[in-house]
């Protein structure tokens, strides 16, 4: 008898064997394996995924900028193409914290108050040659906002604190207008 043959019959009487331990149908609950539950992959696979989300989350609200500035932004982007002189450059440059005597830096394209959130701001979009157009907004009433800045909405923004210790919101398409405001609108003067 060959060698295969000797295979064959063993698993053969083994099979019968077995077939005769056991009733038939199913087998009893101690040969199957025991998964604990976080083993089992759908409960992985959703663990991965709550923690994926909820790390995109998490960094799409660190780089929020808040509520007010947000505020600011839409409006920014509704008045973008606005022009017009429609206050008192003295009125404006107080509240900015500048002299009043002097001129409105940069060309000014707009100036003009508005509500941002409900509250009044002055609303100043002006060019600085070697920047870019800015627009700033300076609130009527104290407001408090730390100084930071960030992008969003397709936007570079950032609160500066104004010569008289005022918070101003700069908004600007190109961050490089951002520096040249930073140093006129924040700076005390020389």
């Amino acid at each position: 008898m060959s060698h295969r043959n000797t295979e064959d019959e063993f698993d053969l009487c083994a099979r019968a064997e077995l077939s005769l331990a056991y009733e038939p149908g199913e087998a009893p609950a101690k040969l199957f394996r025991n998964t604990p539950w976080l083993s089992r992959r759908w409960v992985q696979t959703s663990c991965v995924l709550a923690l994926v989300a909820s790390t995109v989350l998490g960094g799409v609200l660190a780089v929020r900028p808040p509520e007010l500035v947000r505020g600011a932004i839409e409006h920014e982007y509704y008045e973008r193409t606005l022009r017009g002189s429609f206050m008192e450059a003295s009125t404006l440059l107080s509240h900015l914290g500048l002299e009043s005597s002097r001129p409105v830096p940069g060309y000014p394209q707009l100036m003009r108050p508005c509500d941002i959130d409900g509250k009044l701001a002055y609303h100043l979009t002006t060019f600085f040659e070697k920047g870019g157009i800015v627009t700033v907004f300076a609130f009527d009433k104290p407001i408090s906002l730390k100084e930071e800045q960030g992008w969003w909405n397709d936007v570079y923004w950032q609160v500066v604190t104004s010569r008289d210790g005022r918070p101003l919101v700069l908004i600007s398409e190109k961050k490089k207008a951002l520096a040249v405001a930073y140093r006129v609108f924040s700076l005390p003067p020389a």
